[in-house]
């Protein structure tokens, strides 16, 4: 690289300024009273390089630690306990798979307007001890002086990373094979390196 070229910066995303969430959706007895639980995913670290205006080589890297899923829109502490208990033992095996890990392959960016931008990210997730590779994530970026802000969503078959479709209370909540994630995640240039 030649000294007048620019260099990729880094951006460490603030778990705390973020919002994440995976959506399940019921089907079952209870399906028709809007039992479709939300999980938050409150702890987590990752970083998004890029060379500022060109997005030139470009790349994300993203770490969950599953244990830290929380159940975040059921009322009742029970039902938020035995879904939490589920997810945790039979569905996610956090003591086996403790990460979700998203490492990029190929990242686009187009400009909308100064500062704003779409994206298309394509990269490889594991989950359950299993990569899938390919998995397309869109978003809407901003960029603001020392701040990134990245908003979108995507979604993933359980049963392409062998999860087993779990049932709690007794059967009578069953959830699909479909979950939608939404993210509003918040990043903070890294003046260090």
């Amino acid at each position: 690289m030649s000294d007048n070229e620019p260099s990729a910066v880094c951006y460490k995303l603030d778990a705390s300024q973020s919002k994440f969430t995976a959506q399940a959706f019921a089907t079952g007895l209870l399906a028709g009273f809007g039992h479709n639980p939300l999980i938050g995913i409150r702890d987590f670290i990752g970083e998004a390089r890029f060379v500022p205006g060109a997005f030139t080589d470009a790349a994300l890297r993203f770490v969950i630690k599953a244990k830290s899923l929380a159940v975040v829109d059921v009322e009742k502490e029970q039902d938020r306990q035995e879904i939490e208990r589920a997810m945790f033992n039979d569905v996610l095996e956090t003591s086996a798979y403790p990460e979700i890990i998203f490492q990029s392959a190929s990242v686009a960016v187009t400009r909308i307007v100064e500062g704003r931008y779409k994206a298309r990210i394509v990269g490889d997730l594991t989950l359950h001890g299993i990569t899938r590779n390919n998995i397309w994530i869109q978003a809407q970026l901003t960029v603001n002086g020392d701040d990134l802000r990245a908003q979108g969503d995507f979604t993933l078959k359980q049963t392409d990373y062998k999860i087993k479709l779990v049932s709690v209370a007794g059967g009578a909540l069953k959830l699909k094979d479909e979950l939608k994630f939404s993210f509003d995640l918040v990043g903070h240039r890294d003046h260090s390196g």
